[in-house]
């Protein structure tokens, strides 16, 4: 069966003028063709549908094996018409040799939006939406704003750390967006110069002065003034303060600033920035002549602030989402007033070539409540967390969160994933979950996390549904609830949380 498109709804408006028509033969039609998709909706508040896109796509713009028109025509076989599209900002190694490490180096650079022009990316991108007006295709990137170098060349130990290291950014529609990245390598900048205009940037001038008070002799003194002039030019023009970031490749480890510099700058242009994979365990390995060595790094989510979220599934292990672990953490710190935004969950598929290591287009959808199936509504869904992430064999029958709700029955508020209500009392939560098409039962454990704490295991069949009490109280405070879903097949889902304040 695959993945059914969810985006159909049918309002009375529509049937009332059919009934007028009285075509109701074709109205018949209608009605049960709405039915069997609009299942689907049941349960969630009326105006949402559900719609899966694919988030953290790679096009041969940088490295992937395919062409859009590919990837496009591939989804929409797979009941995907919802597309992020992230080809690498810029993909640059330079390493130079000290003290002029930014004359004397070396400089691998493969394709990359930055390399092959954002003018041109962002004209493929719009020239294919106009071509599958069905389709929902959002330009963005993925980025490594900083690695730096340990060991040696000459030694054969020579290594890149953290090159592996990756943020997702989405919703960028400007060439001048992506130009200006604060990321290594990523052309001139005035707007870091203050950072390299120090004491340290006029020594030079000393070895200078003295060899233009040495071209005044004669013979060898001559020459060694000559010498010390050409010395001392050279490490001005290494030292040029025109970089497109305020850090460098050759100081170690900088901590958290140059991914937090990447956030600030992505925040202040209406985007959006997502940590990926930050339990990958791809991140050591040889290439050519050096080594790579970026590990796991989910500690950056504690560290970093007002990004939008992270991947919470992808193409491996992952902790961070368990009950107690970051995720719950930083989640309390947002309730506790400690964070400014909450932090949302997506699957990435971190996808280049169709079959690579067994992967398909579509086993990481995730899974988006809008009101209309358009930019304006993925995206606003995207940033307010109205989704859940799914991780499951494309070619076979998708779990389905047809409802997850709270609601208190004193106020009759209810909130769905991503938003907030207000209680005075005990909480309704709902739960539904089903497989379409003809499945056979089968087997969930649905985990029930509030406030970081396991709350609740429930066991059952699908289709199944879950009405729960809960009285938890705590005066004056905001708690939170998610869920995270898995049968015996490996499929999963993951939902962002609902916050209640009381």
């Amino acid at each position: 069966m695959g993945i059914a498109k969810l985006d159909f709804k049918i309002t009375s408006h529509r049937v009332t003028k059919l009934k007028k028509k009285k075509n109701r033969k074709f109205l018949l039609i209608l009605v049960l063709i709405s039915t069997a998709v609009c299942t689907y909706n049941h349960g969630l508040a009326d105006e949402y549908i559900q719609v899966p896109g694919l988030l953290d796509l790679r096009t041969n713009f940088s490295d992937g094996s395919h062409t859009l028109d590919y990837l496009i025509n591939l989804a929409k076989k797979r009941g995907f018409t919802v597309l992020f599209i992230t080809d690498h900002d810029r993909k640059v190694l330079e390493y130079g040799i000290r003290p002029f490490q930014h004359i004397l180096k070396k400089r691998v650079e493969t394709p990359s939006i930055n390399k092959g022009g954002p003018e041109n990316y962002l004209n493929m991108i719009q020239s294919a939406s106009k071509k599958y007006p069905e389709m929902v295709l959002i330009p963005g990137a993925e980025s490594t704003p900083f690695y730096y170098w340990r060991g040696s060349y000459f030694k054969k130990n020579l290594t890149v750390c953290d090159w592996e290291r990756h943020l997702l950014i989405f919703g960028f529609e400007k060439p001048e967006d992506y130009k200006n990245l604060p990321i290594l390598n990523n052309g001139y900048s005035t707007r870091y110069i203050s950072s390299f205009i120090s004491v340290g940037f006029f020594l030079p001038l000393i070895p200078l002065i003295v060899g233009l008070f040495l071209l005044k002799r004669k013979r060898l003194i001559r020459f060694f003034g000559i010498t010390i002039c050409l010395f001392s030019l050279l490490l001005f023009i290494n030292n040029f303060p025109f970089r497109s970031s305020p850090y460098d490749q050759y100081h170690g480890y900088q901590g958290i600033s140059p991914y937090q510099l990447l956030i600030d700058y992505v925040n202040s242009r209406g985007g959006m920035v997502f940590w990926n994979h930050p339990e990958t365990k791809s991140g050591q390995s040889k290439l050519e002549f050096i080594f790579r060595d970026t590990p796991s790094y989910p500690q950056v989510l504690k560290e970093s602030k007002n990004y939008t979220g992270f991947a919470t599934l992808y193409g491996d292990t992952i902790t961070v989402t368990e009950p107690g672990n970051i995720w719950d953490k930083v989640l309390l710190e947002y309730c506790s007033g400690q964070r400014v935004l909450p932090v949302w969950g997506i699957s990435a598929a971190d996808f280049h070539k169709e079959g690579s290591a067994g992967d398909k287009l579509g086993n990481y959808p995730t899974i988006f409540l809008v009101k209309n199936k358009t930019k304006k509504h993925i995206l606003e869904a995207l940033k307010k967390g109205r989704m859940y992430s799914y991780r499951g064999d494309v070619n076979s029958p998708r779990l389905v969160l047809e409802e997850f709700s709270i609601s208190d029955p004193d106020t009759s508020q209810k909130a769905l994933m991503g938003e907030e209500i207000s209680s005075n009392g005990s909480l309704r939560i709902n739960i539904s979950i089903f497989t379409p098409g003809s499945e056979k039962e089968n087997s969930l454990t649905v985990r029930l996390i509030r406030n970081g704490e396991l709350l609740k295991i429930f066991y059952g069949e699908t289709p199944l549904k879950i009405d729960f009490r809960d009285k938890f109280r705590v005066p004056g405070k905001k708690i939170f609830y998610r869920l995270d879903v898995k049968d015996k097949k490996g499929r999963k889902i993951v939902s962002n949380p609902i916050f209640v304040n009381f």
